[in-house]
C-alpha cells in the first residue's frame, strides 16, 4: 500500500517537496502545479496510509513526512525512477 501511493507522480512530488521540511498546502500547491482540491485530496490519501501528518498552524495546515523513515523511502523511489529510461523495455533478467 505505501509504495502504491507513491506510484502516482503527484503524490510522489508532493512527498518529494515535503522531504525538504513542512510546508503547507498553499506551498504544496504551487510546488507541483495541481489544483488545490487535487493536491489536498492527494495529502490526505498519504495521510491516511500514515506517510504524512499534519498539524495547525493558525489557519494553516502544515504537513510533513511522518519520520525519517518515509523520506528514505521517498528518495529511493525518486533514485530509482531516475534511472528507468523511457520507451526502452525492461529486462527481466539480471544483465552480466
Amino acid at each position: 500500500m505505501l509504495l502504491g501511493m507513491l506510484a502516482d507522480p503527484t503524490r510522489l512530488r508532493l512527498a518529494a517537496c515535503l522531504a525538504h521540511g513542512e510546508q503547507d498546502v498553499t506551498a504544496l500547491t504551487a510546488a507541483v502545479g495541481a489544483a488545490r482540491p487535487a493536491v489536498s485530496q492527494h495529502l490526505g490519501k498519504l495521510r491516511l496510509a500514515g506517510l504524512v501528518t499534519v498539524r495547525r498552524d493558525g489557519r494553516r495546515q502544515v504537513y510533513a513526512l511522518a519520520g525519517p523513515h518515509v523520506g528514505r523511502l521517498v528518495t529511493e523511489a525518486l533514485h530509482t525512477a531516475g534511472h528507468r529510461v523511457p520507451g526502452r523495455p525492461r529486462s527481466t533478467s539480471i544483465p552480466t
